[in-house]
């Protein structure tokens, strides 16, 4: 299982929409607070429709924490600032994408704690600042999902 971090997510309707894309593509969600809203707003149960219930979603107190509780895993971290797509590289069953706030991304210190290799980009247009962080948890997601073969899905309706 792929796992998606959102480090200290502002937006409730992007966090429910990641909540019923993680349900989609089996990915266990992971919320590093302090949030930028409380987890009962109807805005974020508006955007997860009734998929809250379909998908594993775990907080965490800070950052040190989710790192204390998951040593051993390999974090990729989505940074403006990254010279890696993507899709240079190779994912494998346990690896965590880290994804920062909204309005400002990863804090540096946090994205110098990643080795540079680990450091993704997902491509834009010149002149434009970012996607929208449910946009790139989706990109990205589906690219590792992608590499695993779709394992889980269900087949095509007819």
């Amino acid at each position: 299982m792929v796992h998606i971090v959102l480090y200290r997510p502002e937006i409730p309707y992007n966090t429910g929409n990641i909540i019923r894309l993680c349900a989609n593509v089996g990915a266990q969600l992971h919320l590093i607070h302090p949030l930028g809203f409380d987890l009962s707003e109807s805005k974020l149960r508006r955007a997860a429709l009734d998929y809250s219930d379909l998908a594993v979603v775990t907080e965490h107190e800070d950052y040190q924490a989710y790192l204390n509780k998951f040593p051993n895993r390999r974090i990729f971290a989505t940074s403006a600032w990254s010279k890696n797509f993507y899709t240079e590289h190779e994912y494998g069953d346990n690896d965590s994408f880290l994804f920062g706030p909204e309005s400002a991304g990863l804090p540096v210190d946090i994205v110098e704690t990643i080795p540079e290799e680990r450091r993704i980009l997902v491509p834009m247009a010149p002149g434009n600042r970012s996607l929208n962080i449910a946009n790139s948890v989706s990109v990205i997601a589906y690219e590792s999902w992608r590499q695993r073969g779709f394992e889980g899905a269900g087949p095509p309706r007819e």
